[in-house]
Order: structure tokens, then sequence, then C-alpha cells
């Protein structure tokens, strides 16, 4: 402190500013520090002032800080530190705490310094690691969360939840407003609904309306609706339920006898589910293993006929037979077990890093053995050298599923195309095939386990494959959607929510 005896700058700036303050030399030795730079490192007054500054750095960033300081004196121009360069000190008892630092160099009596300002930001960083969580949950909840402009209803930001359901993406919902996804609505309408929040006359305003999704299709909601700000911009926030169940099964009991309980409602309506379900189920087990059950018992008793040497190619063609359908019956009680695995949540998934073309070369030779006269699968382009990160296994079921059901479903002679694109963060496969489409009617329930649909009764199939991927996908944060046209073909699509990477 003796330099600063004729003029106490540190003492006239500790009563203006609230930060630690440090004046350092050329060779990095403290010459002065105020009370709150000493309290601050945990220290007593003035035990700082002659002492190397860098007591007060850790080990890790010495050597670093050191270099940094030496070519702050010679440029000798005032600068904010920010994030990166070393913003940790040191304390008395070892522990290290986040800093911000602003440097300021001088020269008194021919002699260089710098004046550092250190403000401890500890509970700084602590608050924005409470913004990093809440955003966390906003971005992950099941519910669909909406924030938009309170004047213009221009959407500011949209929680995945949303995204997924809607089909939008967030870029494309930013240049959306609130009456593009809610066909019911108009902008006065709109406004009578956010002006009690606006007039404080409301904290919360809750209403019922229809959203839109990308592809036209709509489904009923309910709106919770409250008033925020971000600045000085007023913004609404909506927290939206899906209330397609409530809406289906509110209409089934205004159906039912009026003098019944729900309780009993309810009780026959899943009695009766199951009793459908334990039907079909049955009907479905006895026809799909009585008919290949049937072929290896034939194959099985001509192979006896066949005895002379010359006969192996007839051998041959049964023992194919039965091996083929073998391999049925096995898929079918694999399809089973993955069910049951499903439900009692005893799935393991490994997520590993792969090639894409490795699970697409190894579907599509399965594939093939699998071709209709004159069908043939166009080989996606483009996908040589890019690395997934994802369950290996269950994309290869999914895909596989895909693609099979397209051969199955698909006339002699017809065409499948594979498509793979990388959108938005996640990798999505089109399978297109130019089939019998699903009718209309059918399409909601395409995904319903052992559903199939009216025009495929005839066709072999279980009903329970896309009902496997749609559960599997959805476990892995990924999903698989539909297009179809009755009578021309059908598009379905995998996302697989994962960055691919050129290797």
């Amino acid at each position: 402190m003796e330099l600063f005896k004729e003029i106490d700058v540190l003492e006239l700036l500790s009563e203006v500013i609230s930060e630690g303050i440090l004046v350092v030399d050329t060779d990095h030795n403290i010459i002065a520090s105020n009370a709150r730079a000493n309290g601050m490192f945990g220290y007593p007054s003035n035990a700082l002032n002659g002492q190397p500054l860098e007591m007060l750095i850790p080990i890790t960033t010495r050597e670093r800080h050191s270099s940094l300081a030496s070519h702050f004196f010679a440029k000798g121009t005032p600068k904010l530190m920010a994030d990166g360069v070393a913003l940790v000190g040191l304390r008395k008892d070892g522990g290290e705490f986040p800093v911000e630092i602003s440097l300021n160099p001088f020269e008194l009596s021919g002699k260089k310094y710098v004046m550092a300002l250190i403000m401890d930001v500890t509970e700084k960083r602590k608050a924005e690691q409470t913004i990093d969580y809440w955003f966390q949950i906003f971005d992950e909840s099941l519910n669909e969360i909406y924030v938009f402009d309170a004047e213009t209803f221009v959407f500011i930001n949209v929680n995945r939840g949303a995204q997924l359901n809607l089909g939008y993406s967030l870029r494309e919902m930013n240049q959306m407003t609130v009456l593009d996804i809610k066909p019911d609505l108009t902008r006065e309408v709109m406004q009578r609904l956010v002006s009690p929040l606006i007039s404080k006359r409301k904290e919360k305003v809750i209403f019922e309306t229809v959203h839109r999704r990308k592809d036209s299709s709509i489904y009923p909601v309910e709106v919770h609706l409250q008033l925020s700000s971000i600045g000085k911009r007023k913004v609404c926030v909506a927290i939206v339920l899906d209330i397609t169940e409530r809406k289906n099964y509110t209409q089934q009991l205004e159906n039912k006898v009026e003098e019944r309980t729900l309780q009993l409602q309810s009780a026959l309506q899943a009695e009766k589910k199951l009793n459908e379900l334990k039907t079909k189920f049955l009907s479905l087990v006895s026809h799909e293993f009585k008919t290949p059950l049937a072929s290896i018992l034939t194959s099985t008793s001509l192979l006896s006929k066949y005895t002379e040497t010359h006969q192996q190619e007839n051998r041959d063609k049964h023992i194919a037979t039965i091996k083929s359908k073998v391999k049925h019956l096995d898929n079918i009680l694999s399809d089973f077990l993955s069910i049951e695995h499903l439900d009692t949540g005893k799935v393991n998934y490994n997520i590993t890093l792969f090639p894409l073309s490795k699970v697409v070369n190894e579907v599509l030779y399965d594939a093939n053995m699998l071709l209709k006269e004159g069908q043939r699968i166009q080989y996606p382009q483009d996908i040589d050298g890019f690395m997934v990160e994802f369950d290996e296994k269950i994309m290869a079921l999914s895909l596989s599923n895909l693609i099979h059901n397209a051969i199955k479903y698909s006339p002699e002679g017809a065409g499948i195309s594979l498509q793979v694109n990388h959108v938005d963060g996640y990798l999505r496969i089109d399978i297109h095939d130019a089939g019998f489409g699903i009718p209309p009617e059918d399409q909601p329930f395409i995904f319903d386990r052992y559903f199939r649909a009216s025009n495929v009764l005839t066709v072999q199939g279980t009903g329970i494959g896309l009902n496997i991927v749609r559960q599997h996908m959805h476990n892995l944060d990924g999903n698989v959607t539909f297009k179809s046209e009755y009578g021309k073909g059908s598009t379905f699509t995998l996302y697989i929510p994962t960055k691919i990477k050129e290797g």
C-alpha cells in the first residue's frame, strides 16, 4: 500500500465498487487489495499484499495464466475476461469458485500496474444451471408446451413433444402463429381469450379446441393458458393436453344406458375388449400355426417317398419348404415373446455406433429372398460412410418389418423404394410401396395389436409387427408414421433420434 499513500485510490474505489479489487505489478505480485477481495479468497485484511498472484489461481491454470498476464501487460489495453480464460479462483481453504474479471492497466511513477475487478459468480452460475434444468424439463415434457407472443400470436418456442405430435420442426413453427394450428379459432376469438390475462382479471384461462397437424389430421385438446414475459415482451405460455381418449370415452358413455355407473361401464368395456382380443388371438394362433404345420407335415410325408439318389432335387425342395415354415413359426413365436417383454418392461436396449449401410444391406439381403415375381427394391442413395448411434437390433427389426410388409402387401411386379434423409436431428427412413394401400376407415387402428386391414385378411400375417415397431420407437424417443392411399400404396416412415456422423 506504500504506493498509494499520497492518493488512496483503493480506499476511494472500495466505497463505490462492490467487487473485489487487486492491484498487481508486472512481476505478478499483489501490491494492494481491498476488504472485499480478501474476504472473497478467505484471507484476513492486508494478508494478500506482497504475495504472488498465483496463490489465488488453481494449479491447473497457473501456467496458462502467467502467459496471458504477460501478454496483457505488453498490450496494455482494458480487457473483460470471458468464459474459457481460466475464470476460477482459489480460496485459502483450497476451495475453487467461478469468477468474472475486468482488467484495467495504468502507470504510476513510471511503473506499470494492473487493477483487477473480481466478481464471485457462484450464484450466477447456479442460476444458469437452474435455467438449464427447467429448460430441459420444458423440452422433455410429454405434454405439448407452446410459448407465443401475446399480441401477434407468433410462436417463440415449442417443446419437442409438440413438434413430434404436430409434425412441424421448431424452425417451421417460428414462422407460424397459433391460428395456423387452431382451425376453429379466429384472431378475434383468440384476443378475447387472452384479454383477461393481459388485464390481470384472471391468472389462467382453460378452454377446449382442436389442433391441426402438418398432415392435416385434427385432434381435440385442452389448453391451459397463462401470461408471462420475456424482458419487456408479454408472452403466453400454453400447456396443451391431448384429450382424444377423453372425448372418445365420453362419446361412448353417452351411447350407454344412462343409469349405469361409470365404474360398471368401464369394467364391462374392459371385459368386452379382453374377450375380443382373446377370441382374435386364438383365431390368429390357430390359423397362423395350422397352415405352416400342415405344410411341414406334407413335406415330411413326401420326403419318405424320394428314396432314390436321382431324386435329391425333390428332397431338397421339401427340405427347403420345411426350413421356411419352421423359420416362419419361429418368427411368430419371437413376436409373441417381444410383446411379453414390452408389456412387462423387460426390454434392455443397447445403444452403439454402427454403419447405416451395414443394417440396410443385411435387411435387404434377407428381404430379397422374399420378393415376388418382378418385384424390385430400390436401394437408398448416399448412405455409405454414415455412422448411426442407436440400438442396432431394434433398427434392423423395425426396418425389416416395414420392408417385409411392403413386399407382402404389394402385387407381383410392383416396385419398393427406400429413401434415407437426415432432417432436424432425426434419421428419416421412408419405405414406399405401390401395393394395396390401407382403407381410410382402417387407418386409425393400423398400429393396434392384432389389427389387420379389411382388404388383406386373406394374406398371411399376425397383426402385431407394427405394434412392436411403434412400442420400440416410442421407448427410444423415435417414431413411426405412415401415409396411405387405398389401392395405390403406402409409405411408412421411421424417425430415428440420432445424429448421423460422416465416417
